[in-house]
């Protein structure tokens, strides 16, 4: 940073630079300062504290630099401080001898006062503390109640065909949520029946009743925990995603295009999501139902109590078609949970990369939650009603 040849005044042929040197000249009312020579990093420069000492309160100080020379951010630092220093004092300066890029620089560097001290720190008191979460937690709850209302009225013009969303769009995003999804839901569900069958085998066998893990194992992977797994699998997997895309088509500013276009964005970009996930996700629940009973059986077999055509004919006397039914009617609530959470959330996304890693998260955990909440509300329904 500086003026190379402060405009042209360096010494012409020669590379040695001049001492610095500044002195106070009085002519008149106004007191100048004379600055001369190069004023460049690694020199002897002078301190601005022995000129601020030789001025009186409530003057103005100008400036003379017909004999500057060469000068970089150096002599940037020392009219700085100058200025500080006058500033404490009340000393007006007068940057019009000043070069032009000097004067400039200055004014950029004074325009803005220095922050006295840190940022203060309120520090709230329990009761505003929880006030304010209880405020938070009521605003982002009429979000919510908002956002599943107009995805409700979405849902009701897909019915009347009334929805402006294209179906290759749909197909896709089935083809996501579904076959792209089978490898992880047939590990976990597998794994989740394995583990389902040595735990209660371990327990049953006390009591010479090894046989009923075959029960277990089958009524707890059809009425919850295929749905259940599967639901979770997919708020981590595809209800993140869908907050990444359309977090990023915030950012991109893709959703106001639309808008301006009179496109809704609920019908084109969160129908389409919630309506896959609502398809596919009872598919993959049958299918976690499939290997879930599959991996029980395996470490069912594998005891020597227990044949392959005894644990079948026990599974299929223990698990109804009713069991089925109230497993595949809570993947659907789930998967329109699930879709909601990361459809929500990237609409909410801010304008920022930062944003769109927060709407993940917050989709992501919203998802599970609402998974999880929903499937205890749903359970204890089906005990009430006899199911």
């Amino acid at each position: 940073m500086g003026g190379g040849s402060g405009g042209g005044r360096g010494k012409v042929g020669s590379n040695t630079p001049a001492e610095p040197r500044c002195e106070i000249v009085v002519t008149g009312a106004m007191p100048r300062l004379a600055i001369a020579g190069d004023w460049l990093f690694g020199l002897d420069l002078p301190a601005p504290e022995a000129v601020a000492e030789r001025l009186s309160p409530g003057s103005t100080l100008a400036f003379d630099t017909a004999a500057l020379g060469r000068w970089d951010s150096c002599l940037m630092v020392f009219l700085l401080k100058l200025s500080r220093l006058c500033q404490a004092i009340q000393v007006t300066l007068d940057p019009a001898g000043l070069p032009e890029g000097a004067h400039r620089l200055l004014d950029l560097a004074t325009a803005v006062r220095p922050a006295e001290g840190g940022p203060a720190r309120v520090h709230a008191g329990f009761l505003a503390r929880v006030g304010t979460s209880t405020l938070d937690l009521i605003a982002e709850a009429r979000t919510m109640v908002a956002f599943i209302g107009e995805a409700t009225l979405a849902f009701g013009r897909v019915v009347t065909g009334r929805a402006r969303f294209r179906a290759s769009d749909l197909w896709l995003t089935m083809q996501v949520c579904g076959a792209d999804a089978l490898p992880i839901v047939s590990l976990i569900s597998f794994l989740v029946g394995v583990i389902l069958a040595f735990v209660g085998y371990n327990q049953l066998e006390q009591f010479g009743a090894e046989i009923y893990v075959a029960d277990l194992v089958g009524v707890a992977m059809a009425r919850d925990m295929a749905a259940i797994m599967a639901a979770i699998i997919m708020a981590g997997r595809t209800g993140a995603a869908f907050a990444a895309q359309l977090g990023s088509m915030q950012v991109n500013e893709e959703i106001d295009a639309l808008k301006t276009f009179g496109i809704p964005a609920i019908d084109f970009l969160v129908l389409p999501r919630m309506l896959a996930l609502m398809v596919m996700l009872p598919l993959l629940t049958l299918y976690a139902n499939l290997l879930g009973i599959l991996g029980g059986g395996v470490v069912g077999v594998a005891s020597p109590n227990i044949s392959v055509i005894q644990y079948w004919n026990q599974t299929v006397s223990a698990v109804t078609m009713l069991d089925f039914t109230g497993g595949l009617i809570k993947s659907v609530v789930y998967g329109a949970l699930v879709a909601l959470a990361g459809c929500m959330r990237g609409m909410q996304c801010g304008r920022s990369a930062a944003a769109v890693g927060q709407a993940t998260t917050s989709a992501v955990v919203t998802g599970i939650v609402s998974v999880v909440v929903s499937c205890a509300i749903l359970t204890v329904v089906y005990n009430a009603i006899g199911i």
